[in-house]
């Protein structure tokens, strides 16, 4: 019997003890409608508003522009969908990347639909946008820069810090959003001080629970909301708040340990695999080390991703080919990148927690080579 070893953080998380005991206790005790007046709802409300102050404390802002949602898809399409309806009478221009999350991607395809015109920024080969290439999209009639902060298939890191400074010397009305569903809980990342309007977030990224994300928006920021009912998250996200999972979220945030030291103790780890890739044949890291130290992306060239997996998968080990949302789907953002298509169909994910050790990297690598050896390669 083989030790299970989980490798597929950036697809989710376990959720950490903290946050589980929150969720029942939300679910058995304290579990009151928060918009009701009576003890049991304002109990809740007050849960409800505790988890608001620990996401605006992380993100370095003020608990009113923090708005709950189901997860960084529901937020994604919110701020996006909302901001260009805000702002369709300004402008006919969006600008974003060629290497967003597919909730991002389909989006944009949707908009495109209606009549929007839609700039896909390529990357370079490490996996970045270019600075220039942001200078050149963004203009007087550009409503919206949607970028995101991490990528979730590579790590690359966006230059997310340029992009305010890039919109207010356009002349541009466009409001700002980061898909920070990568970053958030991984790297410091403070919207105001980035000049970020709209910021995407989730709670199973960073061991809470399912079923809840964050919507960050600037105060002064106008979105047009989706979804019409109540009063819940001042009519933005209307509906009876999921409030086990969204409580389990701000436990989660609280048990996050101290971000600059846990991204040091990840970083020893990805050096680590990647020395040790090195020493393997037929191995070529896709990711360069000034990437987000949680994801590392490589290829066993010559074998399918999905031979792989499956193998690894038989001997407890468990990572990815890219994005969970693609459902093994061939990767536009390795093409995007200039990758080969060989390179690209043999592509790994493996993403870090805090809770993956050296030992872990050592197994995951002699398997590498056993499977090296012994499976048979793409002709």
């Amino acid at each position: 019997m083989f030790k299970e070893i989980y490798l597929d953080n950036s697809a989710t998380t376990v959720v950490c003890i903290e946050a589980a005991k929150k969720v029942v206790e939300i679910m058995t005790e304290k579990y009151g409608n928060p918009s009701s007046l009576h003890l049991k709802g304002l109990e809740a409300e007050h849960e409800l508003e505790a988890a608001r102050r620990e996401a605006a404390k992380l993100l370095a802002a003020d608990s009113g522009e923090i708005y709950f949602t189901s997860g960084g898809t529901e937020s994604n399409n919110t701020a996006i969908f909302g901001a260009v309806r805000a702002l369709k009478r300004k402008g006919n221009r969006i600008v974003t990347t060629a290497i967003e999350h597919s909730s991002v991607m389909e989006t944009m395809a949707q908009l495109e639909k209606n009549g929007f015109e839609v700039i896909y920024l390529k990357p370079d080969s490490s996996g970045r946008v270019g600075i220039d290439s942001l200078k050149e999209a963004v203009n007087e009639s550009t409503i919206l820069v949607s970028i995101m902060a991490v990528n979730n298939e590579t790590g690359a890191i966006q230059p997310i810090e340029s992009v305010r400074k890039i919109i207010d010397k356009a002349s541009s009305p466009a409001l700002f959003h980061v898909d920070a569903v990568q970053g958030f809980g991984k790297m410091l990342i403070k919207p105001g001080k980035l000049g970020i309007d709209l910021l995407s977030a989730s709670s199973h990224k960073i061991h809470g629970p399912k079923g809840a994300g964050i919507l960050y928006i600037r105060r002064g920021a106008r979105i047009i909301p989706l979804h019409y009912g109540g009063e819940q998250e001042k009519k933005i996200r209307p509906g009876t708040e999921a409030l086990p999972a969204i409580c389990g979220m701000g436990e989660a945030i609280k048990a996050l340990p101290d971000i600059k030291a846990e991204e040091c103790f990840v970083r020893e780890l990805n050096e680590y695999l990647r020395s040790r890739l090195k020493e393997l044949d037929n191995v070529q890291i896709n990711s360069d080390d000034k990437c987000c130290p949680y994801i590392i992306n490589f290829s066993v060239v010559g074998i399918r991703s999905e031979t792989m997996l499956h193998y690894l998968e038989e001997r407890g080990i468990y990572l990815s080919s890219g994005s969970a949302c693609a459902k093994g789907k061939k990767s536009y953002v390795l093409s995007s990148m200039g990758l080969s298509s060989e390179r690209a169909d043999s592509a790994l994910r493996v993403s870090f927690s805090r809770y993956n050790s050296r030992d872990e990297i050592d197994i995951l690598v002699k398997e590498l080579t056993n499977a090296n050896n012994t499976l048979a390669r793409i002709k």
